[in-house]
Order: structure tokens, then C-alpha cells, then sequence
């Protein structure tokens, strides 16, 4: 692609040091021009008939275009948060795998599956959470709390996985560090600070933060969303825990990406939402609930500028182009995630003792139901 068919953005996002000392850093993106709608419907096409031909799954994560979103389900694919991505690309027979999303979501696939070729469309497109947390300054970090159990958010390189005890993502991370906590555990929490926050709130966990920051998240603002709520006084608000304390204090609903797809269904009676997280989530959430509303939360004020305006500009690298191209230059190494296997190895264990708690955790959750059942069925039998 040409470039003058893209966008450059300027994106500063938060580089924390070992000393826990943050400073600002700046990284570029460049995002493609959407295409003419003829275009669009040829790519499309080719992109079905390309999954075919090289037998190839295409995954893709709920921030990026819909376009894509569509088509990965449309074709056998998924729609997810990056783990759960990985996780059907590891189950799935196909031995290519296209993932829809940025760089450390594609390390996540090719970590979980290392003999598949893992491709991405674009492989500039990076995340300000891992940018924000390179791996000889965290493991320095670490290194001077070495009595510290080590845990990561997912939105982190495959070397900072590796460097931890523990991968979470956000729909699980306040168990873990929860029972972590009933082991006397004390915590380093890496890489956002206010994910961090939120999970030291509700569980009291002893833990030191790496001071990381999404860029979309990071921006949402509190007073603004309280003019917002005025303006629409039956809404509910959905908000990832990214977010700041100060905005998570305004939810209704705090999660993770699937507890936000889900947080409608809690009020039957209510048909307006205000989302605080990335705007790419608006199209599952409205397919999900067509009859609802949902608003973007605000970014900034009446008088300011936003820098995301609620959307990852790195998300938005991902194109149906860049699609097309990848899989035609399959077998060339072109955007292909390659992963040192030391590394990945050992970035697998801490994913691994996540996914055996969750199992563990289903397989509880599971018992007690069935109890429940069978209690229900149980004669009611008083003293004799």
C-alpha cells in the first residue's frame, strides 16, 4: 500500500522505568484509508476464496474494523479478546492462522501454537501497554523485588511473559491475584496502572504497579462522562477497568471485553448505554442488541482534542487489504510472528497456570452447581 492510501499518527503513550519513574514516549501509526465499496466487496471475496485456498483461519479481536469482525465469523473464525483468539487458533485444524489485531495478540498465538504460521496483516501494529513495558527495564524492576510474585496482563510481549509467574487477562485477574493473596503473596502488576488500581481496590492485594497506560483508555474522562450521564439519565455505563479510577467509579458494569458484551442482558429494562472502552467493541454490542443504544463515553472535552477519540489507532492498522496481502505472500516470512523458542517456552508456562486456574475454577463452579441440583431434588425430611 502506497502512502499516500494511509494516515500517520503521532501516538505518545507512557514508558515507565525500573525506578518507576514515568515518562512520555512517542511511536507512529499508520492507519489505511477505507476503501471504495467495490473495492470492499472484491476484497472480501478474495479473502474468502484465499482462506480456502490456503486452508487458513482468520481471528480477530473485538477493536477492530467490522469489517474484518465479520468476516473472520463469517468464515469459521472467532471474534474475542486476544487469549480466547489464541485459544481457538491452538484447537482449530488450521495450521495457518491470520490474527486480526496487534503484535503481542499474534506472540500469543504463535505461543500457544508454535507449529502453526501465525500471520498478522499488519506487523507495525503495536500496543501502548506493551511499548510501555520493555523488558530490560521491567526486569530490573523485577530483579529489585525479587520476593514478589511476578504477574502480567496479556497486553504484553512475549518476553515480559516470560519474564513472569503469572499471565491474567481481565476477566480473570481479580481471582487470581485474589488467591494469590490467601497465599501471603506479594505482587508486582505489570503493565497498567489502572487495571492494577482497580484489582489492588477489591482485593487489598499487597502489590507494586508498573505505571503503564492504554492510550484509549487512559483518556476517558470523569467529569465528562457525568455531563454525559445528565444527558441521558436512564443510561447505564459499561467500563472496562483500564480505565481511570475516576471514571470506574461512574459504572455500572466494570470488566473485561466479554463482561461488557454481556453487561446489557443485567438490565432488561433499560435500552441505553454509555461504553467506555474502545469504540470497535460497538459493533458486536450492537448486533448483540439491536433494539439498543450505545454512545461512546468522551475522550475529552467540548474544548479540547482527543489523541485516540476512543479507537486504537494501531487496531485500526488492520485492513482488509493487508489481509489479502498476507495471505498471498504466504510461505515468504512476510508479517509472519517468529518467537524465539526459549522464550516462548517459557512465556507459556505462566499462560498455561492461568488457563489450569480457570479450569480448575469452571470445574468448581461446575461441582456446586450440581450439588445445588441435586439438593433441589432432595425430600425434605424435618426431626423425627
Amino acid at each position: 500500500m502506497s502512502i499516500n492510501e494511509q494516515k500517520m499518527f503521532q501516538v505518545d503513550f507512557d514508558l515507565p522505568q525500573s525506578n518507576n519513574v514515568c515518562s512520555t514516549s512517542v511511536a507512529w501509526a499508520q492507519v489505511p484509508n477505507e476503501p471504495s465499496a467495490a473495492e470492499r466487496d472484491a476484497l472480501i471475496a478474495r479473502i474468502k476464496a484465499l482462506l480456502i485456498e490456503k486452508k487458513a483461519l482468520l481471528v480477530a479481536h473485538y477493536y477492530v474494523h467490522p469489517d474484518l469482525q465479520d468476516l473472520a465469523e463469517a468464515t469459521g473464525g472467532i471474534v474475542s479478546d486476544s487469549l480466547e483468539m489464541a485459544r481457538f487458533g491452538r484447537d482449530h485444524p488450521a495450521q495457518t492462522l491470520v490474527v486480526a489485531g496487534v503484535r503481542f495478540m499474534g506472540e500469543s498465538a504463535k505461543i500457544l501454537s508454535p507449529e502453526k504460521t501465525v500471520l498478522v496483516p499488519d506487523l507495525r501494529a503495536e500496543c501502548s501497554l506493551d511499548l510501555g513495558c520493555p523488558i530490560d527495564e521491567f526486569s530490573a524492576f523485577c530483579d529489585a523485588h525479587p520476593d514478589r510474585t511476578v504477574v502480567v496482563y496479556a497486553n504484553t510481549s512475549a518476553e515480559v511473559k516470560a519474564r513472569a509467574d503469572w499471565m491474567v487477562t481481565s476477566s480473570i485477574a481479580l481471582k487470581i491475584v485474589a488467591h494469590l493473596k490467601e497465599q501471603g503473596k506479594k505482587i508486582i502488576w505489570a503493565p497498567d496502572r489502572h487495571l492494577g488500581t482497580y484489582i489492588q481496590k477489591q482485593t487489598s492485594a499487597d502489590m507494586l504497579l508498573w505505571q503503564g497506560s492504554c492510550i484509549v483508555h487512559n483518556e476517558f474522562k470523569a467529569i465528562e462522562l457525568e455531563n454525559l450521564k445528565a444527558k441521558h439519565p436512564d443510561a447505564k455505563v459499561l467500563v472496562h477497568p483500564e480505565s481511570p479510577d475516576s471514571v470506574v467509579q461512574l459504572a455500572d458494569v466494570v470488566g473485561s471485553t466479554s463482561a461488557i458484551l454481556n453487561g446489557p442482558a443485567q438490565f432488561p429494562d433499560t435500552h441505553t448505554f454509555i461504553v467506555a472502552t474502545d469504540n470497535g467493541m460497538l459493533h458486536q454490542l450492537r448486533q448483540k442488541y439491536p433494539t439498543h443504544s450505545f454512545i461512546e463515553a468522551p475522550t475529552a472535552g467540548e474544548s479540547a482534542t482527543c489523541k485516540s477519540c476512543a479507537h486504537c489507532p494501531w487496531m485500526a492498522m488492520n485492513d482488509l487489504r493487508g489481509v489479502v496481502e498476507v495471505l498471498e505472500k504466504l510461505g515468504t516470512g512476510y508479517n509472519e510472528i517468529t518467537i524465539d523458542p526459549a522464550i516462548a517456552e517459557r512465556a507459556k508456562l505462566p499462560i498455561t497456570r492461568m488457563l489450569d486456574f480457570a479450569a480448575a475454577e469452571k470445574a468448581k463452579a461446575q461441582q456446586t452447581e450440581q450439588s445445588k441440583e441435586q439438593s433441589d431434588f432432595q425430600p425434605n425430611i424435618g426431626p423425627a
